[in-house]
């Protein structure tokens, strides 16, 4: 991913992420050089459907995201995270991307996905943490769709990853980390992480 980029494909990469249509406005706080790493920070507003239940406690489909990312060139290192700013109490959501050069083959990009959900709503905190596990594993799907959406365009004649290998692991590992959480922590927060291998 970073043998051929040039800041400004970076740049171009960060805020493509971002570009779909459920992001109904994004606006850059500031993107900075610091010590070697560029910095930016951005404010998003998303739309996502929301199940009946859940308007008990959310009046409104849209919400307020900040966006963090750290473009370590030198080590060829790519992180974002990303959280939400509104209905904290309902549900908090945190999530990591960190995206390396693969070790077996440096032509690739190994992309690793972590999230951390926790909700303070009383007596449903467990039920609505297991709906952000389950729209995160949606999700996660949709991520490599958009990844290799924005590679193909910058990228044409570049062989991509198929969808349905990555989904149907991440989907497995996402399974198996649900358990582990559900075994280890009865009452708290949930976390969930998606590794490549």
């Amino acid at each position: 991913m970073f043998l051929s980029y040039s800041s400004y494909m970076l740049i171009f990469f960060c805020n493509q992420i971002g570009a779909s249509k459920h992001v109904l406005s994004e606006d850059t706080v500031s993107r900075e050089l610091k010590s070697g790493k560029l910095v930016s920070k951005r404010i998003l507003t998303k739309t996502n459907n929301i199940p009946n239940w859940a308007k008990r406690f959310i009046n409104t489909t849209y919400v307020y995201i900040v966006e963090e990312s750290i473009v370590d060139a030198k080590n060829k290192i790519l992180v974002t995270y990303t959280r939400n700013i509104g209905f904290t109490k309902v549900m908090s959501v945190t999530e990591k991307v960190t995206y390396t050069q693969c070790d077996v083959n440096p032509s690739k990009t190994v992309a690793t996905r972590y999230a951390w959900i926790d909700s303070q709503v009383r007596g449903f905190s467990r039920a609505i943490c297991a709906f952000g596990y389950e729209r995160f594993k949606k999700n996660a799907h949709k991520m490599v769709g958009g990844f290799n959406h924005v590679l193909q365009n910058m990228y044409p004649h570049q062989h991509v990853i198929q969808t349905g290998y990555v989904t149907a692991t991440a989907a497995t590992k996402l399974k198996d980390a649900a358990k582990n959480a559900s075994e280890l922590a009865k009452a708290a927060p949930m976390y969930a992480s998606l590794h490549p291998n």
